[in-house]
């Protein structure tokens, strides 16, 4: 058997369908481009016929980024898998992913047919995506609590119709690593012509086991892992990428297995992920939280001052996490930011470096040092953004312990100065009031989140929020802003949601959440 390990990456369709996320097309789109710089093998990029939205992003996906698989998913149907196709089928490798339950409690429940008409569907499903490519994986939805007599049929069945890679889910993350290690090598014993395709697992997290039952799979023979950046994803979300890769590389003696992925692009995608996701990751997370290589203990610190590798079982820069960041200052030039930029994975257009050149300037005048950190939250909180209908020309707040907080505020919108004041609970809300005021878009604050990009007490400020428009749709937008000062960085996410909401209705992008379903 061949040692390789393929990454199946599905943050942009079971990532996406973490409760809260909702990423528009650019956002695909940036977060695809720099999976393909990672080195992911396949990217599932969504569920085309879930929404316009989806089919326009999975499209432009495989339209734009090359020398990868493209993947979209169908439900064993007809309609399903030929939009897949529409939208895949631009990609320089394109996959139709079809998949149908195959538990018992999914069958009774849920799809209300029997055994025979199950197989009969993923079989016919295989063939119909057969005609369009001859990449086509097929999954048996709930495989892990399916009746295996059952489950190897449906299997062996859907490889003779055409299948060349099959994936054993465990959809709701009720395996354990020494059952689900088993059920992979019992799979691989029975089905006949098992080794006429891939063999793929998509573990669930909803126990916390599914880096572990992804890697017992592996050493039972799997050679494909569905995973996701950071492990986001329906409930409790998926196999983390990044874990996975890192136990591969790190116990290789163990395992005696490889990836194709580019480990020094982890840190950097992980950190786009959950920006653009509004998903913040856990200090103690492996691998990319903040602490996962901190250490504080005594005993520790004087370990690792002598020998690294006494209590770091990896390098931090091995994962791209350059500690020894060089620090620019406001006498830098535009020469040196743009090659900054570019060694941190950002390559763009000549308006853009110059937008970010001049939010650089505005920045270094308020404080000493500018980091990398510093850098990044520019570049995806004021440059890579949706076109600003409105933006931020003045604010002023007027608080403390014995006035009502009041915010003025000054907008420049489709050539217009807007003006407008407004009351609230607190300042932040004083500011959000007024702004729904001057754009007439009335908006339910749904989250709210500060944090630091960057330590001392000019550290820059980092406003993250989630909105409902109070405007009978289902489609929730994240905004983000940066700033020193955490009332403008406030004002500046909100600003950035409500333009998403503009734009948003200004192309004609459905403003319903698309049904969620999948493995």
């Amino acid at each position: 058997m061949d040692d390789r390990v393929w990454i199946f990456d599905t943050t942009l369709r079971d990532g996406e369908q973490s409760p809260g996320v909702s990423l528009n097309t650019q956002e695909k789109l940036d977060i695809a481009r720099q999976l393909q710089k990672l080195g992911v093998d396949i990217i599932e990029a969504g569920f085309p016929i879930a929404s316009q939205g989806d089919f326009e992003a999975v499209k432009n996906i495989a339209k734009s980024v090359k020398g990868v698989t493209i993947a979209g998913l169908a439900r064993a149907s007809v309609k399903d898998i030929d939009r897949a196709w529409e939208a895949v089928k631009y990609a320089d490798q394109a996959r139709i992913h079809t998949f149908i339950a195959t538990s018992d409690i999914h069958l009774r429940h849920k799809l209300k047919m029997s055994r025979e008409q199950v197989l009969e569907a993923a079989v016919a499903a295989v063939k119909i995506a057969r005609q369009y490519t001859a990449d086509v994986e097929f999954s048996a939805e709930d495989a892990f609590r399916s009746e295996p007599e059952f489950l190897c049929r449906v299997i062996e069945a859907a490889i003779n119709a055409g299948a060349t890679t099959v994936n054993i889910p465990d959809t709701v993350g009720y395996a354990t690593p020494f059952e689900f290690g088993g059920f992979i090598r019992d799979i691989r014993e029975k089905v006949s012509n098992i080794d006429k395709a891939i063999v793929s697992v998509h573990c669930h997290n909803d126990l916390g086991l599914a880096v572990a039952n992804s890697l017992a799979a592996v050493a039972n023979g799997a050679q494909q892992v569905e995973c996701t950046v950071n492990g986001i994803g329906e409930r409790a979300g998926n196999a983390s990428l990044e874990e996975v890769v890192m136990a591969l590389y790190t116990r290789h003696p163990f395992f005696g297995r490889h990836t194709g992925i580019r480990k020094e692009e982890i840190y950097r995608t992980s950190r786009m992920v959950s920006n653009l996701t509004g998903m913040k990751i856990q200090p103690n997370k492996a691998i990319v939280g903040k602490n996962a290589f901190a250490h504080e203990s005594g005993i520790h610190q004087d370990g690792v001052l002598k020998e690294r590798t006494t209590y770091e079982i990896m390098n931090p820069e091995m994962i791209g996490l350059n500690i020894k960041n060089i620090v620019l200052g406001k006498h830098s030039g535009r020469h040196a930011i743009k090659d900054r930029l570019v060694e941190l994975g950002y390559h763009l257009s000549v308006e853009e470096i110059e937008k970010a050149f001049f939010k650089f300037k505005e920045l270094a005048d308020k404080k000493r040092e500018i980091k990398d950190e510093d850098l990044a939250a520019i570049v995806e909180n004021e440059v890579l953004t949706v076109p600003e209908t409105y933006v931020l020309d003045y604010l002023h707040i007027s608080s403390g312990t014995s006035v009502i907080p009041t915010a003025t505020l000054r907008l420049t919108g489709e050539g217009e100065i807007l003006e407008e004041a407004a009351c609230g609970d607190g300042p932040v809300d004083a500011i959000y009031k007024a702004i729904d005021k001057i754009t007439g878009i009335t908006c339910t604050l749904q989250l709210y989140n500060l944090h630091a990009v960057t330590g001392g007490k000019d550290a820059l400020g980092e406003v993250t929020v989630k909105i409902l428009p109070n405007s009978g749709n289902k489609k929730t937008f994240l905004g983000r802003g940066v700033s020193t000062d955490v009332l403008e960085a406030s004002a500046k996410a909100y600003l950035n949601a409500v333009n998403k909401v503009v734009f948003s209705q200004k192309e004609g992008m459905e403003l319903t959440e698309p049904p969620k379903d999948g493995v």
